[in-house]
């Protein structure tokens, strides 16, 4: 396996680096999701499937149907896979009867010149994408950006997603499909070379039972194995769920999608804003529990004209001043149906340099990766199909 290196590394002043790693993330009225045992059922119109997905059970509640820690590692380790998919003893095909088990098809791959690929996923009548972006090369590590919803609710003004609409919640099992069959194809070698960010299509929070189960099981230890320290969660900030995530027991990274410092500005561009504005958003993250050496992201898509002045640094700054925080600059990735522009280069330096002389805060540039293919940051969007119908190329 090979990949290009990437060559969009420029380092610019000793805390200011840019970095490739894709990124994404748009709002919701009520979380109407909730989790009622192994079958995943919801209420409301978006209803995750009602099957139970053989991926989403713990090695625990597999033991409880009389299957051992050996079949629960064969589902979970594509490496012991054949045929595309796992295979246990026939012994056990009774035990899990019932249990859907199709590994997704991914339906497309599109390859970028700068080594990422954006993958098409296909489960059921409904399709998801995934950003698969191998680090420098020879390095073996991975950085998957995969999709918890079908869609997305959240309605972010500069993010393609929002262009679908709302779908439906992901299964836990389909999420943790959605992982195994892309590295499965894909890479990497071993899971320790693996970072896992919830950054693709949909507001994770917004399905934060089915995200939750999914990260217990990647992170099982006769499973896949990620520490969740190598998992990052990208919210636009509900409030109630990200005090519910401070409380899971395998809890992993948190990455706030801000976007602007005013209320009216983040109103205009994120509806969420309006129902929990900032000062609400900077509570939460003040309280939320930081263990040693961890550090909330803050996530700044740069609009020029729109976000990025020198009062908007001033208030940026301001804004992490009480808890733990690393900030990511992400310079728009345009898309069809947006009426922005992106920050020419003086403009990004200009925001940057002015923002790393208010605050000790590490400052990256993220140079969204697979921009050629629309893998990019804000950038992922299917045409939603209905049964029979054939997939979008878009």
């Amino acid at each position: 396996m090979s990949w290009t290196r990437d060559e969009a590394r420029k380092k610019v002043g000793h805390r200011f680096v840019c970095v490739s790693r894709a990124y994404k993330l748009p709002f919701v009225d009520e979380l109407t999701s909730e989790s009622k045992s192994d079958s995943a059922q919801c209420v409301g119109p978006s209803a995750v499937r009602k099957e139970v997905s053989l991926f989403g059970l713990s090695e625990r509640e597999l033991a409880a149907r009389g299957v051992g820690a050996s079949v629960f590692a064969r589902i979970q380790r594509p490496w012991l896979w054949s045929e595309g998919g796992p295979r246990w003893s026939a012994r056990y095909d009774e035990r899990l009867r019932g249990l859907r088990a199709l590994v997704p098809d991914l339906e497309e791959t599109h390859s970028s010149t700068d080594g990422a690929t954006k993958v098409v996923v296909r489960l059921g009548d409904d399709r998801v994408e995934a950003v698969h972006m191998p680090r420098d090369v020879g390095s073996g590590r991975v950085t998957l950006c995969v999709s918890s919803q079908v869609g997305c609710a959240m309605g972010c003004t500069f993010c393609a997603t929002a262009r679908m609409g709302f779908g439906r919640h992901l299964s836990a099992g389909e999420i943790v499909a959605q992982v195994l069959a892309v590295i499965a194809t894909l890479g990497p070698r071993h899971p320790g070379q693996l970072t896992l960010v919830f950054m693709g299509m949909g507001e994770p929070l917004h399905n934060l039972p089915e995200v939750a189960r999914a990260i217990t099981v990647l992170c099982e230890p006769r499973g896949l194995g990620l520490s969740p320290r190598r998992i990052t969660v990208s919210t636009s900030g509900l409030v109630p769920e990200i005090d519910a995530l401070a409380k899971l027991e395998t809890r992993p990274l948190l990455a706030v999608s801000l976007n602007a410092t005013t209320d009216e500005t983040r109103n205009q561009l994120m509806p969420i804003g309006r129902r929990y504005p900032l000062s609400e958003l900077r509570a939460a993250l003040t309280r939320y529990p930081l263990r040693a050496r961890e550090r909330i992201t803050l996530e700044y898509v740069l609009l020029a004209g729109v976000n990025d002045t020198a009062d908007d640094a001033e208030r940026l700054a301001a804004f992490g001043a009480l808890f733990s925080h690393q900030i990511n600059l992400i310079p728009w990735n345009a898309h069809a149906g947006a009426d922005f522009r992106a920050p020419t280069e003086a403009e990004l330096d200009r925001f940057a340099r002015a923002l790393l002389a208010r605050t000790r805060a590490v400052i990256t540039v993220r140079r969204s990766r697979g921009s050629d293919v629309g893998a990019a940051c804000g950038q992922l969007v299917r045409a939603r199909t209905l049964k029979g119908s054939q997939p979008s190329n878009k």
